[in-house]
């Protein structure tokens, strides 16, 4: 079993930065992919973004490609979601998801993701 707790979240300005953190406990951390993932009102939930078990590499989505930034740190069992240069269309609850089994380096599809967090709130106004 994994427990993951999201941090972070609030209400910023377009163009502003936040960073959302999220701890995990419960297995051996440094053996899971992590991600991120969001979910506006009234859509699917989408892929944001990955990380390896050893930070080597990570993947994002079109739409946050060059302006959020995933990175772990195994030594205190966290990941983190840097996002800067903030739009209104990233408002959503924001969730952070733990992959066990990955065959592969990363995993960007939800179903591939054994584990999730609460969500935080991420509001950025116009």
């Amino acid at each position: 079993q994994v427990q993951l707790v999201e941090s972070g979240g609030g209400l910023v300005q377009a163009g502003g930065s936040l960073r959302l953190s999220c701890a995990a406990s419960g297995r051996t951390f440094s053996s899971l992919i992590m991600g991120w993932f969001r979910q506006a009102p009234g859509k699917e939930r989408e892929f944001v973004a990955t990380i390896s078990w050893d930070g080597r590499s990570t993947y994002y989505s079109d739409s946050v490609k060059g302006r959020f930034t995933i990175s772990r740190d195994n030594a205190k069992n966290t990941v983190s979601l840097q996002m800067d240069s903030l739009k209104p269309e990233d408002t959503a609850v924001y969730y952070c998801a733990a992959d066990q089994d990955g065959v592969a380096a990363i995993a960007t599809s939800q179903h591939q993701y054994e584990y999730w967090g609460q969500g935080t709130q991420v509001t950025v106004s116009s």
